[in-house]
């Protein structure tokens, strides 16, 4: 447990307590920006010069390489570990960032000079972890990260979340210890259906709207009153409490957003009835906070288990593509530079036979 926070300033911890979030500035540098994304329009097969190309709204990438935020971005890996209680209850496995972008290219038919819609109207409010089943102790997604690998101003697609919107979800998950599916932009207690280790389709969301204790993210947003466009500058890293509600937006400026969405788990489930209050992270006392107790004795009565999101098959598909896409690259290169050598090769010949 980290008892003295030697990397998180009071104001820091006051401001995260307040609103279940932290924006570390200039985490990494640009030029490590440059070198994670210098492949991406190539995996994307898209132009960045020629907007015609363009042809998806939001593209949610895989990954094809990780580095260890310790090196990556060092100062947030000291702060994740103090928000987390300590670098021992963090799952090492989940210690590394990935290469997938989730990017945000806009629609031809959106203009900066269209007024943006107001937070309430955004139809993408979700709580992250698509792939397991929800409790509130879950160690899946302990923390959600959201590093900026590009510049992002006002109506430029940022991520809007919603601070008062934790202690909703966190009241939900609390009185229902069974267990919730996530069903897109929604919970269904898990004892509404079996689950499988077929990914939850189209059918099983819209069935699960019937089910008692359903719980949609997009009506219960409508009840929050709190706000936050997370617009930033590259190499800015957002930090968030786990049950943060959040929704892409859309963007108006046509400048790509470009950011990674890596999560952070626990070795073991959160805890809040320590026996030392000491004890207890700073992401567990906001979350105590948000349930408007000092402790609280938790028992999970369902089977933590994992899901079967869609879009692992959609990633898997696209990361053949993105492979095939780079080789190809490389391939073009390689062409280039043999044609660039023969070139050079001819013409020290055509010098050498005016020499003689």
């Amino acid at each position: 447990m980290v008892k003295e926070y030697k990397h998180l300033t009071s104001e820091e911890i006051d401001f995260f307590m307040e609103n279940g979030y932290l924006v570390v500035k200039q985490a990494f540098s640009k030029e490590k920006a440059a070198e994670f994304t210098q492949d991406m329009w190539v995996r994307l097969g898209l132009d960045p010069e020629d907007k015609s190309t363009w042809d998806r709204e939001r593209i949610h990438m895989p990954s094809h390489k990780r580095e260890p935020v310790a090196t990556f971005a060092p100062r947030v890996w000291e702060i994740m570990k103090e928000l987390l209680g300590g670098e021992e209850r963090i799952d090492p496995a989940s210690a590394a960032w990935g290469d997938s972008f989730i990017v945000n290219l806009g629609l031809p038919t959106l203009s900066a000079a269209d007024p943006p819609r107001r937070p309430q109207e955004l139809d993408n409010w979700h709580v992250d972890g698509d792939f397991f089943v929800h409790f509130l102790d879950s160690p899946e997604q302990a923390l959600l990260v959201i590093p900026l690998f590009s510049d992002i101003a006002p109506a430029g697609g940022a991520t809007y979340i919603a601070p008062d919107g934790i202690d909703m979800i966190a009241r939900y998950l609390a009185a229902h210890p069974e267990g919730v599916v996530p069903a897109r932009l929604s919970f269904v207690p898990s004892t509404f259906a079996t689950l499988s280790d077929k990914p939850l389709d189209a059918a099983f969301v819209e069935a699960a709207k019937t089910a008692p204790g359903y719980f949609s993210h997009l009506r219960e947003v409508q009840k929050c009153t709190r706000f936050v466009e997370l617009t930033g500058e590259t190499g800015d890293v957002v930090l968030l409490h786990p049950l943060m509600l959040h929704s892409a937006s859309k963007n108006h400026l046509r400048v790509p957003r470009v950011i990674t969405n890596p999560p952070v788990a626990l070795r073991a489930p959160f805890c809040f009835a320590r026996a030392d209050p000491d004890e207890y992270s700073l992401v567990e006392r906001k979350t105590l906070r948000a349930l408007g107790v000092e402790t609280f004795a938790f028992e999970p009565t369902g089977e933590r288990r994992s899901v079967v999101p869609a879009r692992v098959g959609i990633q898997a598909k696209m990361l053949e593509e993105e492979r095939a896409r780079v080789e190809q690259a490389k391939a073009r290169e390689r062409e280039r530079e043999e044609a660039r050598k023969a070139v050079e090769a001819d013409a020290g010949g055509q010098r050498a036979i005016a020499v003689a």
